[in-house]
C-alpha cells in the first residue's frame, strides 16, 4: 500500500479503481507516487503491478477521476477507470515498435559484420548510429517522464549508460545496450501479459449471449440484459451463460472451469447450474438466479483479482530492500567513477565505463517482482482447478501449516447415513427384514429412513404397501404391511414395548461400539432384524489422510459433535492421529488452540456454518463445497469449490512449491546483482553483458513463476 497523501476532512470522499497501461515494474509505481504528491484531495492510493490496476481513494469535491487519469498521463501511462471500455492503444504503435527494433537489430548486425570485415570506421559509425537512432525511441518516451518527475528509472540508466558508451568512442557498446535492452523489455512485457492473462482467461468462461425462451418463440439476448426469472435455453455444447435452476432437461454437466470436478454432473430439473459450465448431449431449460456481475464465476474472479493485489509478507519485506538497494547501488556508480581517478589518479574512461555497467544492474525490477509474479501464478493456477485462495498471505500461510484438524460429517465423511449391515434375528431373511422396514419409511423424509428405503432399492427386495403409519416422536414408527403389525425405532422404543432380548442387547452393543447407529425392526411383537446405519467416510479420505502425511503434517486431527463411539470408529478406520468427540462449536475452538499450541500453525477444514468458529480462529480456514454458499466464499481463507477432499493436499502443496519459487526466484535475481556488480567494479564486465543480466532475470523468474500455473 502507498500512502501519496492524506486530509482532515473529506468533503465527498470517493473510491476509483483505474486500469493502468505501461505499469510494469515498481519504478512505474514510484513515477506515480512521485506525480500524485501534488493532486489535491488525494487520500490514498495502492497499486497492483501484476493486475495493472490503481485503486485511488480521494475527495471528488476537489478531485476528479480525469485530473488522476492526467496525472497517470504525465507519468507516462494511460488509465482509465476499470468499468469503462479500455482506451484504444492501437496497432499501429505495436507494428512501430516492432520495426524500429528490427531497423534496430539489423543495423547493429551489419554494423558488428562490418567490424569484423575491417571495413571503414565511417561506415561501422553509420549503421551504428543508425542502430542506436531506430533502438532510443522505444526507451527515451519513458525516460523524459522520469527525468520530468526527477526519478532516476531503468530507462534513464540506460540512456546516460549508452551517451557515456558513445562519450568513450564505444559505438558498438552503446548500439548493443540500446538494441539489447529494447529486446529484453519486449519478452519481459510479453512473459508479464501471460501472467496477466491467466486470471482474465476465467473472463472468457461465459458467453456474451443466450437463448431466452420468450413466450413460445426463442431469440438471443445479451447476458447483460437477462434478468433473474427469465427461462434459459442451453444446447449440447455449450456454455452455461448465468447462474439458475434446470427447470426442464436433463444433461451432464461439466462444471470443472468452476469448480474445479474431474466429472460432469447429472443434473436434472431442481439442481442449480452455475455460470461457466458446460453442458453435456442433452438440451437444458434453466431459470435465471443471479444476474451476471452476481454469478458464482463473477464473485470468484473479483475475489482472484482482489486476491493477486494483496500483498504477502515476502513481498513486502523484499519491496522494503529494494527501496535501499537501488539509491545504494546508484551511489557506489558515483563513487566508483569518481574516487579511483580523483585519488588513485586512474582512467576517468574506464571507471567511468565501469561505474555505467553498475547503473545498469541498480534496477531491482527482477527482484521486487520475483515475489507477486510467483503469487499471481499460483492463485490463478489455483483458480484452475476450483480451489479458491483468498490472498497471497494466506497462500503463505498454508506453507507454514505443521497439523491439520477436519470436522467429520460431511468432510472427511460424506453426511449422509448409509445402511451398511443387516442383522437378521431369528428365521426371517435379511431381505424380508429390510423390505418391511422400507415398507413403513417409504414416505418419511428423515435422513435415516431414505437410507434404510436406498439400500431396499439397491439391494431390489420386494416393498409392499405400508397402511395405518405412525410416527412415534423421537423413537421411530409402527404401520401394518401385508396383514402384520410392523414396528422399527430405536433402543428406547424396543424396551418401552418389552422387544429386547439378552441377544438383541449383545448385538446392539456390538454394533454401537463400532460406531453405527442400530435400528430395530419387529413383526407382530417380535425383534425380527436390526439395521446399521452410519455416515460412511469418503473414498478419499484414506488417500488424503495419507497424502497429507507424506507431506510432513505432523498431526492430523478429526474434531466432531458425534458420540465418542462413532468418532472412534471413524478415526480408526480413516488413521488420523487422533480425535476429540462429542463436541460443541466452541469446543472445536478450544481444540483448535490446543492444537496450536502443541504443533504450531493449524488448518481447519469444515464444511457448514457450524465450523465458522473454528475456522476463523484457525491459522487458515478450509471450506469444502463453497460453489453454492455466498457465506463461505466471503468467509473462508480457502475455499474449494467441489465438494473434493483431495484438494486439500493440493492447496498446502501448492503453496509450498510457490514459496519455493519465490526463494528461487529470489536467489537468480540477488545471485545475478551481486555477481554483476562485483564484476562491474573489477572491470570483467561489459554494459550488453550487463544488460543481458538485468533484464534477463526479469524474463527468467517471470517463465519460473508461470510454471505454477500448471502445478498439481
Amino acid at each position: 500500500m502507498t500512502m501519496a497523501a492524506s486530509c482532515s476532512v473529506c468533503e465527498l470522499h470517493a473510491e476509483s479503481t483505474f486500469r493502468i497501461e505501461g505499469m510494469d515494474c515498481r519504478e512505474e509505481v514510484a513515477m506515480i507516487e512521485r506525480r500524485f504528491k501534488n493532486l489535491p484531495g488525494l487520500e490514498h492510493f495502492s497499486a497492483d503491478v501484476l493486475g495493472q490496476r490503481l485503486h485511488v481513494k480521494y475527495d471528488a469535491a476537489r478531485l476528479s477521476t480525469s485530473s488522476i487519469s492526467a496525472a497517470v498521463a504525465d507519468a507516462g501511462m494511460r488509465a482509465w477507470l476499470e468499468h469503462e471500455e479500455p482506451i484504444a492503444t492501437g496497432s499501429d504503435t505495436s507494428r512501430l515498435r516492432t520495426v524500429l527494433l528490427s531497423i534496430s537489430g539489423v543495423t547493429l548486425a551489419g554494423g558488428l559484420a562490418a567490424a569484423m570485415a575491417h571495413a571503414s570506421p565511417t561506415l561501422q559509425a553509420v549503421f551504428l548510429a543508425a542502430s542506436i537512432a531506430a533502438g532510443v525511441p522505444l526507451t527515451a518516451r519513458k525516460a523524459w517522464h522520469a527525468v520530468r518527475l526527477r526519478s532516476l528509472d531503468v530507462n534513464v540508466l540506460m540512456l546516460v549508460a549508452a551517451a557515456g558508451a558513445i562519450a568513450l568512442g564505444q559505438w558498438s557498446e552503446a548500439a548493443s545496450v540500446v538494441f539489447l535492452f529494447a529486446v529484453a523489455q519486449a519478452l519481459e512485457t510479453r512473459t508479464l501479459e501471460r501472467a496477466r492473462t491467466a486470471v482474465r482467461a476465467l473472463m472468457g468462461l461465459t458467453p456474451t449471449e443466450a437463448l431466452v425462451v420468450d413466450g413460445a418463440t426463442e431469440r438471443r439476448v445479451a447476458v447483460d440484459a437477462i434478468a433473474p426469472g427469465m427461462v434459459v435455453v442451453v444446447k449440447p455444447g455449450e456454455k452455461v451463460p448465468l447462474d439458475g435452476q434446470v427447470v426442464s432437461g436433463a444433461s451432464a454437466v461439466n462444471q470443472a472451469p468452476v469448480t474445479g470436478e474431474s466429472l460432469p454432473i447429472d443434473k436434472m430439473p431442481g439442481d442449480e447450474l452455475f455460470a461457466g459450465s458446460i453442458n453435456g448431449r442433452g438440451a437444458l431449460e434453466m431459470r435465471v438466479t443471479r444476474v451476471r456481475r452476481d454469478t458464482t464465476l463473477a464473485r470468484i474472479i473479483h475475489l482472484v483479482e482482489e486476491a493477486q493485489a494483496q500483498r504477502a509478507p515476502s513481498q513486502t519485506v523484499v519491496e522494503r530492500f529494494a527501496r535501499i538497494y537501488t539509491p545504494a547501488v546508484i551511489a557506489l556508480a558515483v563513487a566508483i567513477a569518481v574516487v579511483p581517478p580523483l585519488v588513485f589518479g586512474a582512467a576517468w574512461s574506464d571507471w567511468i565505463y565501469r561505474s555505467l555497467v553498475l547503473l545498469v544492474v541498480s534496477c531491482p525490477c527482477a527482484l521486487v517482482i520475483s515475489t507477486p509474479v510467483s503469487i499471481v501464478a499460483a492463485l490463478a493456477g489455483a483458480a484452475r482447478k476450483g480451489v479458491l485462495i483468498k490472498g497471497g498471505a494466506h497462500l503463505e500461510r498454508a506453507s507454514e501449516i505443521r497439523c491439520v484438524a477436519f470436522d467429520k460429517t460431511g468432510t472427511l465423511t460424506r453426511g449422509t447415513p448409509e445402511v451398511v449391515e443387516v442383522v437378521a434375528l431369528g428365521p426371517e431373511s435379511l431381505s424380508t427384514v429390510i423390505a418391511l422396514a422400507a415398507a413403513i419409511e417409504r414416505r418419511s423424509e428423515h435422513p435415516v429412513a431414505e437410507a434404510v428405503v436406498r439400500h431396499a432399492k439397491e439391494s431390489r427386495a420386494t416393498v409392499l404397501a405400508a397402511t395405518e403409519v405412525l410416527a412415534l416422536t423421537g423413537l421411530g414408527a409402527e404401520g401394518r404391511v401385508g396383514g402384520s403389525r410392523v414396528v422399527l425405532g430405536n433402543h428406547r422404543l424396543f424396551e418401552e414395548r418389552r422387544l429386547c432380548s439378552p441377544d438383541v442387547h449383545a448385538r446392539l452393543d456390538d454394533i454401537s461400539a463400532r460406531g453405527r447407529t442400530p435400528v430395530l425392526v419387529a413383526r407382530d411383537g417380535r425383534a425380527i432384524g436390526i439395521i446399521a446405519v452410519a455416515d460412511r467416510p469418503r473414498e478419499a479420505s484414506g488417500d488424503v489422510i495419507e497424502l497429507l502425511r507424506r507431506q510432513g503434517i505432523v498431526s492430523l486431527v478429526m474434531l466432531t459433535g458425534d458420540s465418542h463411539a462413532t468418532a472412534k470408529a471413524v478415526a480408526a478406520e480413516l488413521g488420523v492421529d487422533e480425535f476429540r468427540a462429542e463436541l460443541m462449536p466452541e469446543d472445536k475452538v478450544a481444540a483448535v488452540h490446543d492444537l496450536r499450541r502443541r504443533f504450531g500453525a493449524v488448518a481447519m477444514v469444515g464444511d457448514g456454518v457450524n465450523d465458522a468458529p473454528a475456522l476463523a480462529s484457525a491459522d487458515l480456514g478450509i471450506v469444502m463445497g463453497a460453489a453454492g454458499s455466498d457465506a463461505a466464499l466471503e468467509t473462508a481463507d480457502i475455499a474449494l469449490m467441489a465438494d473434493e477432499l483431495l484438494r486439500v493436499p493440493y492447496a498446502l502443496r501448492l503453496s509450498r512449491a510457490t514459496m519455493k519459487n519465490i526463494k528461487v526466484n529470489l536467489a537468480i535475481s540477488l545471485v545475478l546483482k551481486a555477481a554483476f556488480v562485483v564484476a562491474a567494479v573489477a572491470g570483467v564486465a561489459t554494459l550488453w553483458m550487463a544488460i543481458v543480466a538485468d533484464t534477463g532475470a526479469s524474463v527468467i523468474v517471470v517463465a519460473n513463476a508461470l510454471r505454477l500455473l500448471r502445478a498439481d
